[in-house]
């Protein structure tokens, strides 16, 4: 518990001087904060009953050469299930996990399109191989493409990655500490005044050939529906090459989301 709190303490006092990708290359003059909240909600009657919930907080800051952003989602599913063996069914957890994401970006100077970049993550799974995954990376980035409606950037970097698997009834939870090589991609489209795309891709692969490596892609089209609210589909892949013999390599969501901007 104590690691997951060091964790997000760290995330967060470094929110404010560092984080990610920049949609602009030229720095602004004065700062900008915004921030959105995000909510989601589905229940499913009938042959099986199921409760989600999924919600979100991003937080944005901006100040001439540097943009920072920290990010925190929390996805739970309550089913019900039959316990035991007996005729009762009750609602169980099947599904909680939550992330804290704090990305840096800063920009070598005024006209570059090269810039530096620091990113902490941390996520932690009641139902999968591992009970949590966390990793730190820094390194060298640049803008490749940049228009009014459209940019894509991308960056790699060394890093340092820590799993924790789940302990079983004979096999003790373990600690797995390696070298990566992190790189990320992301692309972003205004289709129109209401409309934007959004696709972000991420790679953490070791340094040695036994450990685990970690690939994500999330794909979004967010439409505005009125001033401040907005209605996001997100789908999200999660690959771990490395699982138990009862668990899928790959991990989808597939998420209906409200997002209010303040």
């Amino acid at each position: 518990m104590n690691h997951k709190l060091s964790l997000i303490a760290l995330a967060t006092a470094c929110y404010l001087p560092i984080a990610v990708f920049a949609e602009d290359t030229k720095p602004v003059a004065k700062s900008l904060l915004s921030s959105s909240a995000e909510l989601g909600f589905s229940s499913q009657t009938g042959n099986t009953k199921s409760i989600d919930i999924n919600a979100g907080v991003n937080v944005t800051y901006e100040k001439d050469l540097w943009l920072s952003i920290f990010e925190f989602d929390i996805l739970a599913k309550k089913t019900n299930q039959k316990i035991n063996d007996s005729e009762k069914k009750v609602f169980v957890t099947t599904e909680q996990n939550w992330t804290v994401n704090s990305k840096t970006n800063y920009t070598l100077d005024k006209n570059s399109k090269n810039y530096m970049y620091g990113n902490i993550y941390y996520e932690d799974n009641r139902f999968t191989t591992y009970n949590n995954q966390s990793s730190i990376s820094a390194g060298w980035g640049r803008y490749w493409y940049q228009t009014d409606n459209a940019s894509f950037f991308a960056d790699i970097g060394p890093g340092l990655k820590r799993d924790v698997t789940k302990a079983t009834e004979t096999i003790p939870s373990e600690i797995s500490t390696s070298f990566i090589i992190q790189t990320q991609a992301l692309y972003l489209c205004q289709l129109n005044d209401f409309v934007e795309f959004k696709q972000a891709l991420s790679a953490k692969v070791t340094t040695t050939s036994n450990e685990n490596n970690t690939y994500s892609s999330e794909s979004s089209i967010t439409t505005k529906l009125i001033e401040n609210l907005q209605l996001k589909l997100t789908l999200a892949l999660d690959y771990n090459s490395k699982v138990d013999k009862n668990k899928e390599h790959l991990d989808t969501q597939t998420l209906v989301i409200l997002v209010y901007n303040f």
